[in-house]
């Protein structure tokens, strides 16, 4: 039987090996395939999937899409060593990522992060999402291709420079947006299914993706 992550208390092994990933300015042009640049998330149209048809018989064309969108607000906070993310558009509290080794991970921890490491992905079938930063100070958003068989390497780590927002389409893989200190607060709009399939690179896969903050600053 298929069980959801547990995203506040993960239980992931120790040791892991690390799979960095590149880091790249998002652009138009770097976007490509993975999104857009947003300047005006209130009159952004999101893509919303119709219903998929579970027999032969198709779906009335005027139906199936329409259970719209939510917004609300999605916080980034960095405490000491440890990523918390939360979501009060579907009200998700998440661990999204740690600053060291989770055995040495230091809620209590002084000083800015150097490093960003990733446990798990998800991506939404259903439709897009949007994410606006509400504070104009740098983001990053690692992202992959769709494909149920992605792998660590597939992704990259866009970076923002905080003056515009970030609409992903639907089918690929994301966690959230990451504040690359302190706290960070975005205007956060999505399907409102939000179905949502998981990768778990540190059980799949025996890594964490890895980037290196200290690169940013």
């Amino acid at each position: 039987m298929q069980v959801a992550p547990d995203y506040l208390n993960p239980e992931i092994p120790a040791d892991l090996k690390r799979t960095r990933i590149p880091i790249i300015k998002a652009t138009a042009e770097s976007l490509a395939g993975y999104g857009n640049l947003v300047t005006d998330p209130y009159s952004f149209d999101l893509e919303i999937v119709r219903w998929p048809a579970p027999g032969h018989r198709p779906v009335d064309p005027d139906s199936g899409d329409e259970g719209g969108t939510i917004e609300g607000v999605f916080i980034s906070e960095w405490k000491g060593e440890i990523l918390y993310g939360r979501n009060e558009a579907v009200k998700g509290h998440y661990i999204l990522g740690y600053g060291n080794d989770l055995a040495k991970a230091d809620k209590n921890h002084i000083g800015d992060p150097t490093t960003l490491l990733l446990w798990h992905a998800n991506y939404h079938p259903d439709g897009g999402q949007l994410f606006c930063p509400l504070i104009k100070e740098p983001f990053i958003v690692p992202l992959a291709l769709p494909g149920d068989d992605v792998t660590p390497q597939d992704f990259v780590c866009f970076y923002f420079t905080g003056d515009k927002g970030l609409y992903i389409h639907l089918n690929i893989w994301h966690e959230g947006v990451f504040a690359l200190s302190g706290v960070h607060q975005f205007f956060d709009k999505q399907g409102a299914v939000h179905a949502r399939a998981s990768v778990d690179f540190a059980r799949e896969f025996n890594c964490l993706l890895e980037v290196p903050l200290g690169d940013l600053k």
